[in-house]
């Protein structure tokens, strides 16, 4: 039965990224929390403007679409991506669920960025700004990562 959930949920995350959001970040927020759970990770939950906000992009671009963050990212966190876009148009549902995200965790502006458990609670504080680009990101989730692991 264990190994059924395992499956199914990790079924509908793949299905989910295929709908909408940046190839490799989930969007729907319970197929992350059950993903982080199954797999026995931390999500990385961004929230962001991606198609308006140049901090974004610029965090997109030179961190997140590096190959060296991907793979690290890929071995050892759910990333999750809530966006909050003016020109592409999100469905009703995800709409929904973005901004309750977004009263739940942004930190004044986007990016915002951080490290959560399975269950969404707060490991880190906002990561959007944090120097060091693909290898700073990779250090201090690297980390957090240690310090919270049960």
């Amino acid at each position: 039965m264990k190994l059924f959930l395992k499956s199914l949920a990790l079924s509908t995350a793949f299905a989910s990224m295929a709908l909408a959001g940046t190839p490799g970040w989930e969007t729907n927020w319970e197929t992350a929390k059950a993903r982080a759970k199954a797999e026995n990770k931390f999500i990385l939950i961004n929230l962001t403007g991606t198609d308006w906000c140049g901090w974004c992009i610029k965090l997109e671009k030179e961190v997140f679409s590096q190959k060296a963050f991907k793979d690290f990212a890929s071995a050892n966190v759910v990333m999750m991506e809530a966006d909050f876009p003016k020109k592409k148009e999100l469905s009703a549902e995800l709409k929904t669920q973005n901004a309750a995200l977004k009263k739940q965790y942004l930190l004044g502006g986007y990016p915002t960025v951080l490290l959560l458990d399975a269950d969404g609670k707060k490991i880190s504080e906002d990561l959007g700004e944090l120097k060091g680009g693909t290898e700073g990101y990779i250090k201090k989730i690297t980390e957090l990562i240690a310090q919270n692991k049960k």
